[in-house]
C-alpha cells in the first residue's frame, strides 16, 4: 500500500523539527571571550593620596555580541561628584565610533567611595576598555556567593513613635530609649569568576557586587577608594598575575559601614575592606567554572514617576517652626552645664558635696545643698531640652534643603516621568540586573527572592545617578530620614521598577 502524500509531509516535518533541534545553536556552548584592565584616575593635585582609585574594564564577547563593563571609584556616574553628566555620553560615542558598540552594552558602576578622581575619567575609561579589547582570550565562567555580615549595618532607625531616621554626619542620633528596631542587611556578596581556557589557573577577572556605602575614610584623611578599594586590592594580590577585580556596588542606600559614627578611634576603611576582599577570596576559591558560558543582554527604558513633596515641605516648615518657637532661655551655657551633668551624674544623691554635710544640714533643720540641686537639675533640664530641639532642628533642616532641592527639579522637568535605564545581563549562571540610583537595601532582597535565576545579583549606582531610592513604605516617611529626602521618585515607583525587573529576568 503506497503512503499517502500527508503521511510524507508528517514524516519531513518531524525529521526536520528533528534536525532543527540538533543544530540549534546552544548559547551555553558558544565561546567566550574576556579581557581586562585597570587604569589609575587618581586627582594628585587634589591634596594627600592614602591609596589610587581606579577605571577597571571587562570586555567579554560572544559571537557579535559584546559587552562592555566598566567599574569607578568615584561617588556616581554624573550627577554629583567629580564625574560630569557628560561622561557617560562621551564614553559611549567614543566606543560606538570605535569598536561599533551599541550604548546599551555598557555598564558602568560607581562604587560610591568619596574619593577625588581626575579631570580626564572619560578618556582614560576609554583608554582601559580598549587595553581590555586587546586582551580578549576565551575564558570559563564560574559563578557563587560569599558572605560578610561583620563591615555593615543597616543605617536606618525605626524609632517608638513610628518614625525612621538614619545614622549620618548630618544630624545627631537619637536618645537609645526612643530606638525600637533596625533594618536588614544583605550579607551575600555575589562573585563571577572568569579563568583563562588556555591556562585554566589564570584569573582574568571577577566580578563582586556587595551592598554597602564605602565612606569610612582612612585616619590620614588622605584620597582613598575607601573599603572597596582595599577589598579589590587583597583579591588581586592573591590571584594570578594581571587578575582584575571590578566591584559592583550592590543596594548600599541604607547600608553604612559598620560603627559609622564610633568617635573612640580612627576611622579606617583598610580594616574593612581587607575583611570583605578575604571573605570574598573564600567564596572564589569554592567556584569551580562550568560550561555555561551564555551572554545575553536586555536593555529597558522604565518610566518611573516623579514626587511631589508641596505637602511635606510645607510640613517640615511648620514642624521647623515649633521646633524653633520652642527653645526657652536658660541660666546655663556650655561652659556651666558641662560640669554639672557630670556631677549630677556621679552621684545622684550628694552631687554637690560629701554625704557628710548633706547630712549635717539635716541635723540642722537646713536644706540649702537639696534646694541648690533642686534649681540645678531644673537649670540642667531646660538646658537639655533646648539641646534635643537643636538635634531635631538640624535633621529637620538638612532635609528640608533636600525637599525642596529636588522639588525645585521636579517642576522644572518637562515631563512628570523620567526614564531610566535598566539592564539584563546573563552572564553564565549568573544574572545581573540594574538601576542609576541608590537603591536601599529591601529593593535587592525582594529582587532576589522573586528572581528565576538562583544566582541573581543588583548593581544600582549604574548608568546614571537619579539619587536615593527607596522603598514606598520608605518614603512615607519623608522628611525623617536622607534616603526618602534625597529623591526624586514617588512611592509609586518601587511596584513599576520590581515588575520592570521581574520581566527582564524572566528573558534572560
Amino acid at each position: 500500500m503506497r503512503p499517502s502524500q500527508p503521511f510524507f509531509q508528517c514524516i519531513l516535518l518531524v525529521s526536520m523539527m528533528a534536525v532543527a533541534a540538533i543544530i540549534r545553536p546552544d548559547a551555553s556552548a558558544a565561546e567566550l571571550l574576556a579581557g581586562a584592565a585597570k587604569v589609575d584616575i587618581t586627582n594628585r593635585e587634589a591634596g594627600p593620596v592614602n591609596d589610587p582609585l581606579y577605571a577597571k574594564a571587562l570586555v567579554l564577547q560572544s559571537g557579535q555580541t559584546r559587552l562592555v563593563i566598566v567599574s569607578l571609584d568615584v561617588v556616581a556616574v554624573g550627577e554629583i561628584g567629580h564625574i560630569p553628566n557628560s561622561y557617560l555620553p562621551s564614553v559611549r560615542a567614543a566606543l560606538a565610533k570605535e569598536m561599533n558598540l551599541p550604548p546599551e552594552h555598557l555598564l558602568v558602576n560607581a562604587s560610591h567611595c568619596h574619593g577625588v578622581p581626575c579631570k580626564d575619567v572619560d578618556q582614560l575609561t576609554v583608554q582601559v576598555i580598549q587595553q581590555a579589547v586587546a586582551r580578549l582570550t576565551p575564558v570559563r565562567v564560574g559563578v557563587g556567593v560569599g558572605h560578610e555580615d561583620r563591615i555593615m549595618e543597616n543605617r536606618r532607625l525605626k524609632l517608638k513613635n513610628g518614625r525612621e531616621i538614619d545614622v549620618r554626619h548630618a544630624y545627631s542620633m537619637p536618645a537609645d530609649e526612643e530606638v525600637a528596631e533596625i533594618g536588614p542587611i544583605d550579607p551575600q556578596i555575589g562573585v563571577i569568576r572568569l579563568d583563562s581556557v588556555a591556562e585554566p589557573q589564570r584569573t582574568v577577572a571577577v566580578l563582586y557586587n556587595f551592598a554597602c556605602h564605602p565612606i569610612q575614610g582612612v585616619p590620614s584623611g588622605g584620597n582613598t577608594a575607601d573599603l572597596t578599594g582595599f577589598a579589590s586590592q587583597v583579591i588581586e594580590d592573591n590571584l594570578s598575575e594581571g587578575a582584575v577585580a571590578l566591584f559592583l556596588q550592590g543596594c548600599g542606600g541604607d547600608i553604612n559601614p559598620v560603627r559609622y559614627k564610633d568617635v573612640n578611634q580612627p576611622r579606617d576603611g583598610e580594616t574593612l575592606g581587607n575583611m570583605l576582599g578575604l571573605s570574598t577570596l573564600r567564596a572564589l576559591r569554592k567556584i569551580a567554572p562550568g560550561d555555561d558560558t551564555r551572554l545575553q543582554i536586555v536593555a529597558e527604558k522604565v518610566a518611573l514617576p516623579r514626587a511631589d513633596t508641596a505637602h511635606r515641605i510645607v510640613a517640615l516648615e511648620t514642624e521647623q517652626q515649633r521646633l524653633l518657637m520652642s527653645l526657652q532661655g536658660t541660666t546655663l551655657n556650655l561652659k556651666s552645664f558641662l560640669p554639672l551633668i557630670v556631677r549630677y551624674q556621679l552621684d545622684r544623691e550628694f552631687p554637690s558635696y560629701y554625704s557628710h554635710r548633706y547630712l549635717h544640714e539635716r541635723e540642722l533643720g537646713r536644706n540649702d545643698l537639696a534646694r541648690m540641686d533642686a534649681e540645678n537639675r531644673k537649670a540642667m533640664a531646660a538646658y537639655m531640652a533646648n539641646i534635643q530641639v537643636m538635634e531635631q532642628l538640624t535633621q529637620v533642616q538638612t532635609n528640608l534643603a533636600l525637599l525642596k532641592k529636588h522639588q525645585l527639579q521636579n517642576l522644572e522637568a518637562t515631563s512628570r516621568m523620567i526614564d531610566v535605564e535598566v539592564l539584563g545581563i546573563r552572564l553564565g549562571e549568573a544574572a545581573l540586573v540594574t538601576f542609576p540610583g541608590e537603591l536601599t537595601v529591601r529593593i535587592g532582597l525582594n529582587i532576589k527572592a522573586k528572581s528565576p535565576h538562583p544566582r541573581t545579583f543588583v548593581s544600582a549606582y549604574s548608568n546614571g545617578y537619579i539619587y536615593y531610592a527607596p522603598t514606598s513604605d520608605q518614603l512615607r516617611n519623608v522628611g525623617s530620614a536622607q534616603e526618602d529626602s534625597d529623591c526624586i521618585l514617588a512611592p509609586e515607583w518601587q511596584a513599576i521598577y520590581e515588575q520592570s525587573v521581574e520581566e527582564i529576568l524572566k528573558r534572560l
